[in-house]
């Protein structure tokens, strides 16, 4: 997990559209940065539709929300239509910058090991420094708190 007030890593990768997103063409903005497990997931289908549903807020104050998960950038396009999904979603298949953020970690389910994302979220400043970061996000209320903690760190 990144620490509040460090330089959040830079990233490029494909968005739903096969289109690179860049951090360093981010610079100037706000930035909602999350990470989820998997596409068409049930968690992972409310917190998009949550984030999606609340995109004309977060445009109001100048943040741009973009979801990483190690699906690929045809799963996103299928999730973005059968959803109605109005967020960009970026395909980290390599899971390199998602270790580089902190969320690739070792995780127990009925017993098993294995390696897989934590909901995390972070808001990163126009700066890219990570001024407020969450992990082992719970779906519920999420988006709200999210937009609370970008409402005053802007101040």
């Amino acid at each position: 997990m990144l620490e509040v007030g460090t330089t959040a890593p830079d990233f490029c990768l494909s968005n739903q559209d096969d289109v690179e997103i860049c951090s360093r063409d981010l610079r100037g903005k706000w930035i909602v940065l999350y990470f989820y497990p998997k596409d068409s997931t049930p968690g992972c289908t409310t917190e998009a539709c949550e984030f999606s549903d609340a995109m004309d807020d977060y445009d109001d104050m100048g943040a741009i929300i973009l979801g990483v998960s190690a699906d690929s950038t045809k799963s996103h396009r299928n999730f973005i239509e059968k959803k109605s999904l109005q967020i960009t979603l970026l395909s980290d298949p390599t899971t390199q910058m998602m270790q580089e953020y902190g969320v690739w970690a070792m995780k127990k389910n009925y017993g098993k090991e294995y390696m897989g994302i934590v909901r995390s979220t972070y808001i990163i400043d126009p700066k890219g420094i990570v001024r407020v970061a969450w992990t082992n996000v719970k779906v519920k209320d999420h988006v709200a708190k999210v937009k609370e903690e970008l409402a005053k760190v802007q101040g």
